[in-house]
């Protein structure tokens, strides 16, 4: 009995979790003692040839298919992305420098904690990981292949940076439908 119990909460909790391109993310996360739900998950395409670069899977502690709340809200959230191709340093830094500036960041008032992202980004290589964990009242965790880099202090760090996928101009359209589960 007790192994058929363990096998079907095995099952349940495998059937549940996202796949896109041959990823797979969990449904649920615990990040500072709170769960948070997988709340979508899409897959970065970039160029006209629609390459895929990353799988990325947003988690917050109350689902929404609203871009604006989960930007604004005072929520835990993360974003986590794993690469499904090599992506050299410079093109990362490219693509954040491009998405907080499309999407209204007040890049004088950020550029230092920008920076600091940028600094920390290495080339990466298919499978790598980046997450990014918002806790309010500490600011944005940056986790490069599992490892904690720091933390860039703000809220508005935290919206300026999850704005780069939920704002009005995302780099990819699909994808944002995707982490507001909506595809």
């Amino acid at each position: 009995m007790r192994a058929s119990l363990v096998c079907a909460t095995l099952f349940a909790a495998v059937a549940v979790a996202g796949e896109r391109a041959g990823v797979n993310l969990p449904d649920t996360v615990t990040v500072d003692g709170k769960s948070l739900a997988l709340n979508g998950m899409g897959i970065r395409e970039a160029t006209v040839f629609n390459v895929k670069v990353y799988v990325a899977g947003l988690y917050v502690e109350k689902k929404s298919q609203s871009p604006d709340e989960i930007i604004r809200s005072e929520q835990v959230k993360r974003i986590d992305l794993v690469f499904v191709r090599d992506v050299d340093r410079g093109d990362i830094v490219e693509a954040w420098q491009k998405g907080f500036k499309n999407n209204g960041a007040d890049l004088g008032k950020l550029g230092s904690r920008i920076g600091q992202l940028a600094a920390w980004m290495p080339d990466l290589k298919k499978k790598d990981t980046l997450s990014f964990t918002y806790v309010p009242g500490t600011g944005v965790t940056v986790a490069v292949k599992g490892q904690d880099k720091g933390t860039i202090a703000g809220a508005d760090f935290g919206s300026a940076l999850f704005a780069i996928w939920l704002g009005p101009d995302p780099a990819d359209g699909g994808l944002k439908k995707g982490l507001l589960g909506k595809e």
